[in-house]
């Protein structure tokens, strides 16, 4: 698969390198910090996960401001500039509805972006993100410091030949990497952008806040979460996916802020990313069974899969009690009376085959 690079004018008049790949239903990425449009194609660390996010899809991304391909010498790093560069991208790209996913401390522009722009954006895929920024998140004194040293650490050495620098973020985003995909990520850091720009815009990613924008998300949402993600702990997803209305939540089983191949976190994630983008799968509407609530069709899904209520529990994050009312719930306009005849039916209209 090949990408095809151009640019456009972001907010302010800032040149961002944008690429666009693949055919089919268009997917936006949002930026997050430390990409390379170029670096990232070529990346064992990157590319893997772009060819299979781009499956099947004509998949748009782009550098934010700082980074890759888009101008570095920027001072404007808020929220609303972000926004206003992921407007220009799609603009420019040319789609007009599309659905959209964030990564990492993209995840807040991706959620403002679909709460100011309801009519563009038909899915939401949020992955690793997190609401609110870290001072908000009452962390202990200890906390705090280590934030301010990493900050200090990306403005120190960032753009040095030695990686040792690097290699500490490098251990928080892919703790679980062989030797050497953590060398290719330093070299990739490296090449994303200079120290002083690092620092800017680890500092100004700590401030952002979409608090107040999560629960005016109209479009269906999933959220995923590695359960040990060494760099944002999963309650910041969770705690996302209960601000957004009817937002699915899916825990995966990993510690990889980025996900690798190898890892049963991979095979999860894109499990969840085609059943929930195939047609019908986003929500009840358009569902072979429309008489159930989003949170319904879902637990009805993962029936047909096979899972027992504790698992259920676990992937949603909610109680077993909680389960158990939706499988009544879900039994009655089924019009069913046991598991079984619940899975016979699920499965008979096309359910259960991710």
């Amino acid at each position: 698969m090949q990408q095809q690079i151009r640019f456009c004018k972001g907010a302010g008049g800032v040149n961002l390198g944008y690429a666009i790949s693949g055919h089919g239903p268009p997917l936006v990425k949002v930026a997050n910090f430390l990409t390379h449009l170029e670096y990232d194609w070529r990346s064992p660390v990157v590319r893997p996960f772009l060819l299979e996010l781009g499956r099947g899809r004509t998949l748009v991304r782009y550098d934010p401001r700082g980074c890759g391909l888009s101008d570095h010498e920027v001072e404007d790093l808020s929220l609303d500039t972000w926004v206003g560069d992921l407007e220009a991208v799609v603009d420019a790209a040319n789609v007009e509805r599309f659905a959209l996913f964030a990564h990492s401390q993209g995840a807040a522009i991706g959620v403002a972006y679909a709460a100011r722009h309801p009519g563009r954006v038909s899915h939401l895929v949020l992955l690793g993100g997190w609401a609110r920024h870290v001072m908000k998140r009452n962390l202990t004194p200890a906390q705090i410091e280590e934030m301010r040293t990493l900050v200090k650490l990306a403005g120190i050495g960032w753009g040095k030949e030695n990686p040792a620098y690097r290699q500490v973020f490098t251990s928080l985003l892919i703790p679980d990497s062989s030797p050497q995909q953590a060398a290719s990520y330093n070299e990739l850091e490296r090449m994303c952008t200079s120290a002083g720009c690092a620092a800017k815009i680890f500092s100004s990613v700590g401030k952002l806040d979409v608090m107040d924008l999560a629960p005016k998300v109209q479009c269906p949402t999933l959220v995923l979460h590695a359960k040990g993600d060494a760099s944002v702990p999963f309650e910041e997803g969770r705690l996302i996916a209960g601000m957004i209305p009817e937002s699915r939540f899916a825990l995966l089983d990993g510690r990889n802020h980025i996900l690798l191949p190898h890892e049963a976190a991979w095979k999860q994630f894109f499990d969840e990313l085609g059943a929930f983008l195939s047609p019908g799968g986003s929500r009840a509407d358009g569902h072979p069974f429309a008489g159930l609530s989003g949170r319904e069709a879902q637990v009805l899904e993962l029936i047909a899969r096979g899972l027992d209520n504790a698992q259920i529990a676990v992937r949603l994050e909610v109680s077993e009690k909680t389960v158990r009312n939706h499988i009544t719930r879900v039994f009655e306009k089924l019009q069913v009376e046991t598991r079984a005849q619940a899975i016979v039916k699920a499965r008979d209209a096309g359910l259960g085959r991710a």
